[in-house]
């Protein structure tokens, strides 16, 4: 008895991935979303293609509340992750945009899958990417896809422009002193009262760097719990926001919110940030407290004091012994002296003081006990480092280090005597040459 024997043609099996997104996140926690209506159509047309050995891959690739301008989805790293490894051979999509909107960013897709030999489907755009007519097809309908969101694009600029021209909140960074609440600006009051001590504080100083250095020792921080720097406060100086504007492209227009500080004191603020920079250090300098205040001791053991005068444009400083002062110039062999050259000349000789070796190894057996390890030779270094550094340090912090290291400076006809503070020595020791541990071990 003959069998009758029938061929069937053996059809390939090819593995499908669903890849679904939503641009926005609205509607995402209902029962039945848009993802799962892509879905759904998506797993209906592979089923009609069941003949052709389509088959519906178990995982899901579902990109809720992601734009279709960037690649950056979880969802479709998991997808391009699974078409490297082998494990997909189909994408099928209910639009070709879901998978993006950028003709860039789908051409490096489309490069991806020709690599690794998978195909590309639309549903509802009916097309292979196996076909030079279907590459055809999928260029022409991105360049639409892109054109739509560009043309969106403008629409919201638009739409931002004539919002904020009404003072409108539209959304972005709430400066510090503000909250948005109700899509509005709404005065936090804490915050608010920082925001006018720093404006009064710099009227009062004149500059932002002396204004910031003192900020960040008393510990007041940036919203981002940061020490508060120069470049800070000059951008929360200039913020009209805090006077009740909207600002949009460089104009400035009346805001719905309320303004912290007042009018009057922006333009003082404002008035001092157009001087040039030189004339505000100038200033400065003239309220920076002096280098040998309270150190310095005449022949009759008054204490002198820092004083300044000012010709044209020019500063001079000076100090005045307090019996001048009290009881005329007769009162004192020496009535003043000109405070670059008194300050010049008592760095010059705590210069030599520091590399003094009794110095040295008195230094380094005081310290000892603080830093484990500590040698002389550290201490030397570390002494070594403070000549080099003095130029580099502000005006401040040339005063706190004269006034660690100096207990008294008298001074007369014939010189200075300087005497030294040997805890003050042992602290900056000790704190320069934590530095240089620091700076061993990043090395």
């Amino acid at each position: 008895m003959n069998k009758l024997v029938i061929n069937k043609p053996i059809v390939r099996k090819l593995r499908c991935a669903v890849y679904t997104r939503k641009s926005s996140e609205e509607n995402l926690d209902v029962a039945f979303n848009s993802l799962d209506a892509q879905r759904e159509a998506c797993e209906a047309y592979i089923a009609s293609q069941k003949a052709e050995g389509w088959l519906a891959r178990s995982g899901r690739y579902d990109d809720g509340g992601y734009s279709g301008g960037t690649l950056e989805r979880p969802a479709l790293k998991r997808l391009l992750a699974d078409v490297e490894a082998g494990r997909i051979d189909t994408i099928v999509v209910y639009k070709i945009d879901r998978l993006s909107r950028s003709l860039m960013d789908f051409a490096k897709l489309v490069e991806v899958f020709d690599r690794n030999g998978v195909t590309f489907v639309s549903v509802t755009q009916s097309f292979s990417t196996t076909t030079s007519m279907g590459r055809l097809t999928l260029n022409i309908l991105l360049s639409f896809a892109q054109f739509e969101r560009e043309l969106s694009g403008e629409r919201i600029r638009d739409k931002v422009a004539a919002s904020r021209k009404k003072g409108i909140w539209m959304g972005g960074y709430v400066p510090l002193g503000y909250e948005a609440r109700d899509r509005k600006l709404v005065i936090v009051e804490s915050d608010a009262a920082t925001i006018r001590m720093i404006f009064e504080r710099f009227v009062s100083v004149g500059s932002a760097t002396v204004l910031a250095r003192t900020l960040a020792a008393e510990g007041v921080c940036t919203p981002r719990n940061r020490s508060i720097d120069k470049g800070f406060l000059y951008k929360l100086l200039n913020n009209r926001v805090y006077i009740g504007e909207a600002v949009h492209k460089g104009s400035s227009y009346p805001g719905e919110h309320e303004p912290i500080i007042s009018r009057a004191l922006w333009d003082k603020v404002h008035s001092i940030l157009q001087e040039s920079p030189r004339k505000r250090a100038s200033n400065t300098r003239a309220q920076t407290p002096a280098l040998l205040k309270g150190l310095l001791f005449g022949p009759g053991g008054l204490a002198f004091s820092p004083t300044h005068t000012r010709k044209g444009h020019r500063l001079y400083r000076y100090y005045v012994s307090q019996a001048v002062l009290k009881r005329g110039a007769s009162a004192c062999p020496i009535g003043r002296v000109a405070a670059s050259e008194i300050e010049t000349a008592v760095i010059d000789q705590l210069r030599g003081l520091l590399r003094a070796p009794e110095i040295v190894v008195g230094t380094w057996r005081a310290a000892r006990a603080d830093i484990g390890g500590l040698t002389e030779a550290d201490v030397r270094d570390a002494l070594d480092r403070l000549d080099p550094l003095w130029h580099e340090l502000f005006p401040a912090e040339q005063a706190r280090i004269v006034q660690l290291l100096v207990e008294r400076i008298d001074l007369a006809a014939d010189g200075i005597a300087i005497r030294l503070r040997t805890q003050g020595l042992t602290g900056i020791a000790s704190e320069l040459c934590t530095i240089g541990v620091r700076e061993r071990k990043a090395a």
